[in-house]
This record gives C-alpha cells, structure tokens and sequence, in this order.
C-alpha cells in the first residue's frame, strides 16, 4: 500500500526520482495503462490533495516510472524523434501523443520538460504508457549513437533544409528544438541532413511541427 503522505510527495520532482514513481490523474488517462496501478486514490479528499488541477479529474493513480533504455528503444523503434531543450510540459506530451499516433519512439534531451511532470503527463492523454521513451539524454553523444545504430539524423529547421516529403526512408531520427531558440549549430551539424515544413506562418509550434513530420515519415512506411 502507498499511504496518502507518500503519494501526496510525487507532485515533487525530485521524490518522484527517489521513488521512480509517478500520478496519473482521470479515468481516460489511468484506463490507457495496459497493467493496473501500484496504487490508486478515489475518495474526494484524497483526489483534492494529490491532484495538480483547480477542478480535479477523478481518481489518482500511481504508476512506476516508464521509461526505458537506449537499447530496448532502439530495438523497439524504426522512427524516432529527438526533443532538444522543449521545457513546455504540454507541448511535450502532445508531441509523445503524436509519436504514439505514428509509431515513433521518443528521446528526451536533459533540459527538456519532465516527463512526469502533471501537465507533461496530462498532454499525452495516455500515450505515455504505449511509447518507448528514453530521457535525461546528451543530445550530441546520442546523435552519434544513434547513428552507430543505423538511424539517420534529420533537424527540423524553420526556414532552411530541404521539403519535409524529402524525409529520407530507412531508420529516421527527426530531431525537434524548442520554440524561439531552436537547435544550436553544433546539432544541426550533427545531423545528416536538415528539412523545414512549406508554410505561410513564419514558423510553427513545436508540437505541431513535430506532429507534421512525424505523419510524413509514417505514411511513407505505410503499405
């Protein structure tokens, strides 16, 4: 049993490194689980405390920490996107949305958004529990890595780079910065390639293009 005090503590990230357990809150989000909580709260009190919402969601589950290796990633995915310094806990978890959608495995660099943040796990809508993810990552030493493994680096740039439907086919790791600073020069150059996403908006946000190049390298896969 998890007492109460002790699941109340998850909501800090550095008792959820410790325990290397998280909260899941909401029926949608817990029922995605393809393996039943360690523990779940769902009388009323309980919910008010430990949930992270102004209006709660419902019962609250606590789950071990999901993440995996670099090893079982790379033997789980043929497709890969690579997050680079994105501290937005929502568009992080949208983006593992889409990834799930797409069937892309998911790599975290060490300044992104936690993982098992409340608003990150919120933003997956369940998908966390259904996509290989690997976090804390270096991102250089990983883009090498990577390559040792057969995947191709390609970086999302906003205006220079080839047309997103140029996405090389094989094993692909498309590599996302943040909004407003994108990815330093030492990672472009690290990558293969660079492709950008036709569009009248001067640049897009990073989940939605994430989104977009993770659906165009799919349906290329698709028979």
């Amino acid at each position: 049993m998890i007492s109460l005090k002790r699941a109340a503590k998850l909501k800090q990230k550095k008792y959820r490194e410790a325990e290397r357990l998280f909260l899941a809150e909401g029926d949608n989000l817990i029922s995605e689980s393809p393996v039943p909580p360690l523990y779940d709260f769902d009388d009323p009190d309980s919910i008010r405390r430990l949930s992270a919402l102004t209006t709660p969601a419902g019962p609250i589950a606590v789950f071990p920490f999901l993440d995996v290796s670099l090893g079982e990633l790379f033997e789980r995915s043929e497709r890969l996107v690579l997050l680079h310094g994105v501290q937005d806990p929502g568009n992080v978890g949208t983006i593992i949305r889409a990834a799930h959608a797409f069937g892309t495995g998911v790599v975290l660099s060490r300044n992104c958004a936690d993982l098992y943040n409340s608003k990150t796990v919120r933003a997956t809508m369940g998908s966390i529990f259904h996509t290989p993810i690997a976090r804390e990552i270096r991102t250089i030493p990983f883009l090498e890595e990577a390559r040792g493994a057969g995947f191709t680096p390609v970086a999302a740039m906003p205006e220079t780079g080839s047309s997103s439907r140029a996405l090389p086919l094989g094993k692909l790791l498309v590599v996302v910065g943040a909004e407003g600073s994108g990815l330093p020069d030492e990672v472009v150059e690290a990558c293969e390639s660079s492709v950008k996403i036709p569009a009248r908006a001067a640049s897009l946000n990073a989940a939605v293009a994430a989104s977009i190049l993770l659906y165009e390298a799919y349906v290329r896969v698709l028979p």
